[in-house]
């Protein structure tokens, strides 16, 4: 909805009409201040979402709005069944990687076994050949049969070598493997940490947007939270009415919650983008009073001091034509003036009039 904003005039001084009858009306002279309305609401300066990281039911909120909390506090919980089961699963096949690296591990076992078996092997052949070897010197056997010998031990040999490099890979294979699944528990201990929502910062918990039962995805907004380090009023201004207002000038704000007490302020940040959702520009203006958190995001209202002119000339707005016009007493045609600010009301007269001078209503 388009939030419509006025520009108006407070003048500090009751003018009163100097006829009678005849509604004449002589100028006068008092301090005039122009003033941009815009109504807004209180905010707190630092403040961040809390979103879920993980998709799922939310299965318990421990805080309520107004809560103030610690950092690191658990807010929310979310009920995601499938990363606590990845998370489960992965403790279990790091179980098992840790075994597969001890001695008596099935496969270390086996490769032990192998090189033992390898290790025999290869002594008996080289017995075998060095016995040829004699008998090859005594002709008691052929060269053919030491050769044979020979070959056996030496294949014996490779086949050592080749099981204790089996032996060693398997080794290796399991501290690898011991190593990625320490990774991926990690990395599932973390997933599953996700399932909790905690506070970022000490705070308060201005803004709950979900509730218990409310089934949520990653990037949703949970909770809001504020830094209870200061309260600010922002403003929504109009377009029309964004470049009379500069950082510095004085603010005077009504809160929907005491309407009876005026708090003064000044425009400490104006945004430089238009706000959509607002259909205007936003401002902030930090106020003189201390205020209690527990009012955060009360509606308000507030008048924004452009400019003050001490001393301005100034006549009812009744008596200005849409030419800048006014007709004085005794004179058949209006007399044109030069205007400065004005409202629905009032209207500073720059030149063209003096306190002398006498008004009488517009000739219809």
């Amino acid at each position: 909805m388009r939030i419509k904003l006025l520009t108006y005039v407070v003048v500090f001084i009751s003018l009163m009409s100097c006829g009678g009858k005849d509604e004449s009306f002589q100028p006068k002279r008092d301090t005039i201040t122009e003033t941009v309305f815009a109504a807004g609401s209180l905010v707190a300066i630092d403040r961040y979402n809390l979103t879920a990281q993980a998709e799922g039911y939310i299965q318990s909120i421990a805080v309520k709005e107004g809560d103030a909390v610690s950092f690191g506090q658990k807010i929310a919980e979310i009920n995601n069944t499938s990363s606590e089961a990845s998370s489960s699963a992965a403790a279990k096949q790091l179980q098992i990687a840790q075994l597969n690296t001890q001695k008596n591990a099935p496969a270390i076992q086996e490769a032990k076994a192998n090189e033992a078996i390898a290790q025999q092997k290869m002594a008996q052949e080289e017995k075998n050949f060095q016995r040829y070897q004699q008998l090859v010197s005594t002709q008691s056997v052929s060269t053919l049969e030491a050769e044979n010998a020979k070959l056996s031990y030496e294949t014996a040999k490779s086949n050592l070598v080749a099981a204790q490099q089996r032996l060693a890979l398997v080794q290796q294979q399991a501290e690898l493997t011991l190593a990625a699944q320490q990774a991926q528990q990690v990395i599932q201990s973390n997933t599953a940490q996700y399932n909790q929502v905690n506070a970022l910062s000490e705070g308060i918990i201005v803004k709950l947007s979900k509730r218990a039962g409310d089934f949520v995805k990653k990037g949703d907004v949970i909770a809001v939270m504020a830094s209870t380090q200061a309260i600010v009023a922002q403003l929504n201004v109009d377009e029309n009415s964004i470049r009379k207002v500069q950082p510095g000038q004085k603010v005077h704000v009504q809160l929907n919650v005491n309407k009876e007490k005026v708090l003064e302020g000044v425009v400490a940040t104006i945004y430089p983008l238009y706000d959509e959702a607002t259909q205007s520009f936003l401002c902030d203006v930090v106020l003189k009073d201390n205020l209690d958190f527990g009012i955060l995001g009360t509606r308000l209202e507030a008048n924004i001091d452009i400019v003050t002119r001490e001393n301005a000339l100034l006549i009812p707005r009744k008596y200005l034509s849409y030419q800048n016009t006014v007709q004085l007493k005794g004179e058949k045609e209006p007399k044109s003036v030069e205007v400065g600010i004005r409202s629905t009301e009032w209207v500073e007269i720059l030149s063209g009039l003096s306190e002398n001078d006498i008004l009488v209503p517009l000739k219809k």
